[in-house]
């Protein structure tokens, strides 16, 4: 299925956003994810399932200074 992770188009075989997560090698606790628009809670991204062309907005936090 395509999806749109952060303005760019990616193909992947997963079906629920923990799933993605994960295979994008997103890990730990900081990260703020919503689809299309929505804000998805951490405890509710391993039922959230993902739908072809949906819009993945992952935000993680940036190291330095």
């Amino acid at each position: 299925m395509n999806v749109v992770i952060n303005g760019e188009t990616k193909i992947t075989n997963s079906t629920t956003l923990a799933d993605l997560l994960k295979e994008q090698n997103y890990t730990g606790d900081t990260i703020a994810t919503a689809i299309n628009g929505v804000f998805v809670a951490k405890t509710d991204r391993e039922q959230t399932l993902l739908t072809d062309n949906c819009s993945i907005e992952i935000v993680a936090p940036v190291q330095g200074g």
